[in-house]
């Protein structure tokens, strides 16, 4: 029995697969249904060429996260593999059937692959309740936006009442409001409808937050309690490094790994004689917002922090090196936190 590889170009409704052997000669080309049991046909459709040595998925954090499921449950390697680049679409043509042998050729390759995300654990239901809470959020700061927004064009009495107030008392103000219903062609009776309307969707947002938060804070602390107390990590830091890191978090190699995962690793851009390195603006810009959070608090409260930055100033750095220094350091000890090892100290 020969060794073969899988490549799946995974799609809402389909799925793609295609079948090549150790010296990239395509086998065969298919398509199955995106459901259980489709899955299952491609699996043992896979199989019957050989012995299947690894899968590549494309996708495996969307469309391709139940094939993954299933290949992780019956044994078999899988990775994920980037789609095509451009260069390689433009000379060899996009289909379904070419962007599977391109994926099996890339996994038996292991170029640009990674270990999936497991979906199956704590940390995916800590990612599903920070999608939800990261949604009212968003729609909250929205909401308030739109209501200062109608009270710059408000009437000058109205506005007069209303300019001034803390954002508490401009919720509170704007709800409290009774507009007659019966007069909403009148524009001034529209606004105070229309504010009170704001203010109460931004009373419930705030309340969707809080019970979501009850459910956030515990569950983070449960994962991983020695990254919860971390100084300036809270449980919104801590459970975006969880979620970024993932379940299965293994996956990552090493420190540096994770750093180049939160966009905090300085990429090489040297050329010549010219040895330099430049700003990584790439990996999870969620974790590095929340690498950023920790390197404020820390710079108003840790005396060590403080004391590193003190430091650095007289080197001539300025505060923005500074701050990306420390997003280094502070990406190096949380990754141990998150590997339960033992964290490093600041040098």
């Amino acid at each position: 029995m020969i060794d073969v590889a899988g490549g799946v170009d995974t799609h809402q409704d389909t799925h793609t697969a295609a079948v090549i052997d150790r010296v990239g000669r395509v086998l065969g080309t298919q398509q199955f249904p995106a459901t259980m049991a489709g899955y299952n046909t491609l699996l043992q459709w896979m199989h019957s060429f050989g012995n299947l040595v690894t899968v590549g998925v494309e996708g495996t954090g969307a469309y391709g996260a139940g094939l993954t499921r299933l290949l992780r449950d019956t044994a078999v390697t899988v990775v994920e593999v980037d789609r095509p680049s451009r260069k390689t679409r433009r000379s060899q043509g996009k289909s379904d059937p070419i962007d599977a042998v391109a994926a099996a050729k890339t996994a038996l390759a292991g170029e640009r692959t990674g270990v999936p995300k497991q979906r199956d654990g704590r940390v995916e239901a800590l990612r599903n309740l920070r999608v939800a809470r990261a949604s009212a959020v968003k729609q909250r700061a929205a909401t308030q936006r739109q209501i200062k927004t109608l009270i710059i064009t408000a009437p000058d009495d109205l506005r007069t009442s209303l300019r001034g107030l803390t954002k508490i008392r401009l919720i509170t103000a704007c709800a409290s409001l009774r507009p007659d219903r019966a007069r909403a062609a009148d524009p001034a009776t529209a606004t105070k409808i229309a504010l009170r309307s704001l203010a109460r969707r931004h009373h419930q947002l705030s309340a969707e937050i809080t019970d979501l938060d009850e459910l956030i804070e515990p569950l983070t602390a449960a994962i991983n309690p020695a990254l919860s107390a971390a100084q300036g990590v809270g449980p919104d830091v801590a459970g975006q490094l969880l979620v970024t890191a993932g379940e299965n978090h293994d996956r990552l190699k090493s420190e540096g790994a994770f750093a180049m995962l939160c966009g905090t690793a300085p990429l090489p851009a040297s050329s010549g004689k010219t040895r330099r390195r430049r700003l990584n603006r790439g990996g999870d810009r969620q974790a590095n917002a929340a690498l950023y959070r920790v390197v404020l608090s820390r710079l108003r409260w840790d005396p060590d922090t403080q004391a590193y930055a003190r430091r650095r100033t007289t080197e001539g750095l300025s505060k923005k090196e500074i701050i990306r220094c420390l997003k280094r350091y502070i990406a190096r000890e949380l990754y141990q936190l998150i590997t339960h090892n033992t964290p490093p100290t600041l040098a």
